[in-house]
């Protein structure tokens, strides 16, 4: 992207694959996701980069490959909806999959109250969530719809997965959160397609 047109060109992003509503509405749905793989220049990149080295191999071994692989998508599907619904903006980034992870944070707290490492980490992360919460109420740049829904799509989707060690301890409460999680998205993506269409 930086050799063909630059990162940061809103063109450029639009053609490889950027949140962009109109066509989003238009039927490119794939949109949805491909803003997760895009970064708008090189520190976006980096930043988002070290945030998710540092937390997803802390998540990574507690709830495993696959369920991690399914919280960051997932997660970020979600972000990027209710960016889709809620925000005009041309956007990109992982940041809508990292508050997927920040939102399991909140839930591993609930599911280890006796573990003391997961207690800490949710702590930080739980501060983390905050302060980046606050600098998007206040930065024009930054996509707030997108890391709420992240967040929100993270915490459901965590209790759906669960990790290896208490999964057979949530079996209903793991089908409600999924049916949260898709109703979650059906609103959003009615509320995004709504903007466009008179009903």
């Amino acid at each position: 992207m930086t050799l063909d047109g630059g990162s940061t060109s809103i063109e450029t992003l639009v053609r490889y694959g950027a949140k962009f509503n109109p066509l989003i509405v238009l039927g490119q749905w794939w949109r949805l996701i491909t803003p997760m793989f895009l970064h708008i220049g090189v520190v976006h990149l980096i930043m988002n980069s070290v945030i998710l080295y540092y937390l997803g191999a802390q998540l990574e071994a507690v709830f495993g490959h696959w369920r991690y692989f399914v919280l960051y998508f997932f997660g970020g599907i979600a972000g990027n909806a209710a960016s889709f619904a809620f925000s005009e903006s041309v956007s990109a980034g992982a940041s809508t999959a990292l508050f997927g992870l920040f939102g399991s944070t909140l839930v591993l707290a609930k599911l280890y109250r006796g573990n003391p490492a997961i207690q800490i980490m949710s702590r930080n992360f739980s501060l983390l969530i905050l302060l980046n919460l606050l600098f998007g109420l206040f930065s024009t740049q930054v996509d707030l719809a997108g890391h709420m829904g992240g967040l929100a799509g993270g915490y459901l989707l965590s209790y759906v997965l669960t990790t290896p060690v208490v999964r057979f301890k949530l079996t209903q409460r793991r089908a409600v959160f999924g049916l949260l999680y898709i109703g979650l998205l059906i609103v959003l993506i009615v509320i995004g397609v709504g903007n466009y269409i008179w009903w």
